[in-house]
């Protein structure tokens, strides 16, 4: 296992492109303390810290040339109502276009959105691509229990594929009715991001699979996080027990395995021993992206992840290049960064 303590930097060509990084800005912070909300998800270690100077210093340690930040779960909808979380929403875009701006060969953000309102969420896509030069959107697994790909949201899809857009999915909590960010666990004693993420992330694509909301919006790229989270070995399953399900309502069965081809892959908080094997068998490698999960994963596991990411043999040189940054480049159309 390479030891980031004594591995080189990165040279310039080896430089990553980060598709999965979060920021915490003053705003954000401010609403979940007035929120109550202590600790994210039920996670026991809290919150946790973010500036951009911390940020800059561990990307050039762990060669990070560009990294495209994003608000993790809870996401914006921390109050019982919808109006508090348009408000926060605006206010994150606007913190993240500060940042793109003020280090834009650096920097890129992709917009939150505050759903389940669609008609604020479409108000304030088109803000933020136009105003404010987004990359992309983030979405969550689920708004109040409602999932990805469920037909209320059609009209932000739609427009998301008029635009070509980037979509970054994320996990979050499953639902409790509540709205805020304590997280619920269906497995006692443990935090929601152990096991609930890597499962809320699957039934979130299998939906938006199994609905035809990736075969009908075919523009819209999107970024499915944590290598696939189960969906690498519960691929034949879904397919096998989908067909049967379509073809019992009178369809055509959904060809599941080539809609997930179509998606993008992000590599974050796992090694390529444990992620890449399987997903490898479920995407090509010009579908995966570098993505550190800063600052959810700490600092150092970040330098170690990138390090063993860099030595792997289960990609060639030129794939692992266009992991960490040629497939990034390709999908955020950034020529050079």
């Amino acid at each position: 296992m390479p030891d980031p303590r004594t591995a080189e930097r990165p040279s310039a060509l080896d430089a990553a492109v980060d598709m999965h990084a979060h920021f915490l800005p003053t705003e954000y912070r401010t609403a979940l303390k007035a929120a109550g909300i202590d600790a994210l998800d039920g996670m026991p270690t809290g919150v946790p810290q973010w500036t951009k100077g911390s940020a800059l210093e561990l990307m050039d340690e762990a060669g990070i040339a560009l990294a495209l930040l994003s608000i993790s779960s809870p996401g914006v909808l921390l109050e019982a109502g919808e109006r508090g979380a348009i408000r926060l929403a605006s206010l994150v875009n606007d913190a993240g276009a500060e940042i793109s701006r003020a280090h834009p060969d650096r920097f890129g953000f992709v917009a939150t959105l505050p759903l389940p309102d669609v008609d604020a969420a479409l108000a304030e896509l088109d803000r933020s691509v136009a105003e404010l030069s987004a990359r992309g959107v983030v979405l969550l697994t689920n708004y109040r229990g409602c999932y990805l790909g469920d037909a209320r949201f059609d009209p932000v899809f739609e427009e998301l594929h008029r635009r070509g857009s980037v979509v970054v999915l994320h996990p979050t909590s499953p639902c409790d009715g509540s709205g805020g960010g304590g997280g619920v666990s269906v497995a006692p004693g443990y935090p929601p991001p152990m096991l609930e993420f890597i499962f809320e992330t699957t039934r979130a694509v299998v939906n938006l699979i199994m609905s035809r909301t990736v075969e009908r919006y075919p523009r819209i790229s999107f970024v499915v996080p944590h290598g696939g989270a189960a969906l690498p070995v519960l691929v034949d399953r879904v397919e096998r027990v989908g067909a049967t399900l379509e073809r019992a309502a009178g369809r055509d069965p959904v060809d599941v395995r080539a809609a997930l081809g179509q998606l993008h892959y992000d590599l974050a908080g796992g090694t390529p021993d444990g992620l890449l094997p399987a997903l490898l068998r479920l995407a090509r490698p010009d579908r995966l992206l570098y993505g550190s999960d800063y600052p959810f994963t700490p600092a150092s596991r970040v330098l170690e992840l990138a390090a063993l990411l860099r030595a792997t043999d289960l990609l060639s040189a030129g794939e692992r290049r266009d992991v960490l940054a040629g497939n990034a480049r390709r999908l955020l159309r950034v020529l050079k960064v």
